[in-house]
């Protein structure tokens, strides 16, 4: 017996259940034919489909039903009932299914089905012959995925200023940097999935120019590529320090792979390190250096790490949490010089330091799109359709600045779901489809054994409600973050279904303003 037959449990759905046993809106997780199985009723409908999310393998069962659709609990993935299809990042992959058999007041699941796959779209006046895709990230990726998805056959560039295939980026600083993910699970694609679904993958291929109205990408290397539509999706790059002794070989960033390869090399034969800014990038480098048990100390000018964002108890809490993991904390100050051995504060402290890894911000890659002339907002303005002001120019990801419909305001997020889904929608529309980008926000971040998801958007706010415990016996809680009565944003602590539910909830307030 394999290990996956080991961990099975619940009814053998092949030798049927009653359906009377399976409510509506009800789902149970069983088995058939040793694969686990998710068996999900809608009126008088019954589906079988996988039971596990295909991102990070979260259990479907504790997710969310909505219509004919089930919502991973982990990262809010969203798959077809019906097809088992990826409808929502960051799942790139669809589930199984199974075909079901009633009779007799039973339900039987038989066969496992196979996969649905795309037509290919009729021709019509205006389609795209080529579509180039700027940027190898989560927009990128998730735009040239979705028009093979979608049935697009024409031409697909993705070029990349990269050396390395589109990776899972949020893993860089959580568990590939702590040592817990293999370096195989990084990369979103083996090699072959570009060739085989005809995606012109180019890495290490920077853009000098675009010609909006030319329709022309010209590379560094002399070469040109034309285009009928395009998607800038140049994602950002981190804030590097003005400071002398900045550009030192043991001064880090993280963005990419190389970089967080890199990084866990120096880890390796590292002691003691010194991380600059309390964001969370920086606090999930931290918590990924104590695993590796590297004595770490955080520098950052707040008082309260987070505090802006998640609110003063939660960022105290957060504190709190690393402090109990022996790091130490520089609040108040910043470096304002590195040398060979430490970091010199503004305060007059010195850390001794054989690693110094900065995490302050980052910048939306945005020079192209201006030189080019198109609108530009503190990003890169898009439409309701993520489309900029030139037609059939399109843009995601950390550059794009979007109406959202919920706040009544422009927005930009720097998020990896955020990205992945502005990806997908702007492809659809590249094939006419007009859909509004209106999904809401959503991030998630990891530190030791702590974790939080954050749902909407609430860039200003004046009340933070917590409701349940967070503290070091407890994390277990909802905070509410709201302005002027109006609910913005909901962060949830081991309330992975709460988060789901508010995130249903803002999607039902945006459509209500349509």
């Amino acid at each position: 017996m394999n290990d996956t037959a080991n961990q099975l449990s619940g009814p053998d759905f092949v030798a049927g259940v009653a359906l009377s046993d399976v409510a509506d809106g009800a789902m149970w997780v069983g088995h058939a034919r040793g694969e686990p199985v998710l068996l999900a009723r809608r009126g008088d409908e019954l589906f079988a489909i996988g039971a596990t999310c295909t991102h990070y393998g979260a259990p479907l069962v504790d997710g969310l039903l909505v219509g004919d659709t089930v919502r991973c609990p982990w990262h809010h993935a969203c798959f077809s009932l019906r097809s088992g299809a990826p409808l929502r990042a960051p799942a790139l992959d669809p589930v199984a299914r199974w075909r079901i058999e009633q009779r007799d007041g039973r339900a039987y699941v038989c066969e496992k089905l196979t996969a649905v796959e795309p037509k290919p779209i009729a021709p019509m006046a205006g389609a795209p012959r080529t579509v180039a895709i700027l940027g190898g990230g989560a927009a990128g990726n998730a735009a040239a995925e979705t028009l093979r998805r979608e049935g697009y056959a024409g031409r697909i560039v993705m070029l990349s200023a990269d050396a390395t295939r589109p990776c899972d980026r949020p893993n860089l600083s959580k568990g590939f940097l702590a040592g817990t993910a293999a370096a195989e699970s990084n990369p979103l694609r083996p090699p072959e999935f570009y060739l085989q679904h005809g995606i012109e993958l180019k890495l290490d291929a920077p853009v000098t120019a675009l010609d909006a109205k030319g329709r022309a990408l010209h590379l560094v290397d002399g070469s040109r590529v034309a285009f009928d539509m395009l998607l800038l999706a140049t994602g950002a790059e981190p804030v590097r320090l003005d400071i002398p002794g900045g550009n030192l070989r043991h001064v880090h960033y993280l963005r990419t792979l190389a970089d967080s390869r890199a990084l866990v090399a120096k880890a390796l034969t590292s002691q003691r390190a010194v991380v600059i800014g309390a964001s969370f990038i920086g606090l999930e480098v931290a918590a990924a250096l104590r695993a590796r048990h590297v004595d770490v100390q955080v520098v950052a000018p707040d008082a309260v790490p987070m505090a802006k964002i998640l609110g003063p108890d939660v960022g105290g809490f957060i504190r709190e949490l690393h402090e109990r993991h022996d790091v130490r904390f520089h609040l108040g100050t910043t470096a304002a010089m590195i040398d060979k051995q430490s970091v010199h504060l503004k305060n007059g402290e010195v850390l001794q330091a054989d690693l110094v890894v900065v995490g302050i911000c980052v910048r939306p890659m945005t020079a192209l799109a201006e030189q080019a002339g198109l609108a530009f907002d503190r990003g890169v303005s898009v439409n309701e359709h993520l489309e900029t002001s030139e037609p059939g120019i399109f843009a995601a990801g950390d550059i794009a600045r979007w109406p959202d419909r919920l706040s009544g305001e422009r927005i930009r997020v720097e998020h990896w779901v955020v990205a992945e889904r502005q990806g997908q929608t702007a492809a659809r529309n590249m094939l006419g489809r007009r859909e509004r980008f209106d999904a809401v926000p959503f991030f998630w971040t990891e530190q030791y054994d702590f974790g939080l998801a954050y749902v909407g958007h609430a860039e200003g706010w004046d009340q933070a409600e917590i409701d349940g415990r967070l503290d070091a016996g407890t994390q277990d809680c909802t905070i509410t973050y709201r302005r002027a009565g109006k609910k913005l944003a909901v962060a949830v602590v081991h309330r992975d279904l709460d988060g789901l539910r508010a995130e249903l909830e803002f999607e039902q307030a945006t459509a209500k303003l349509a």
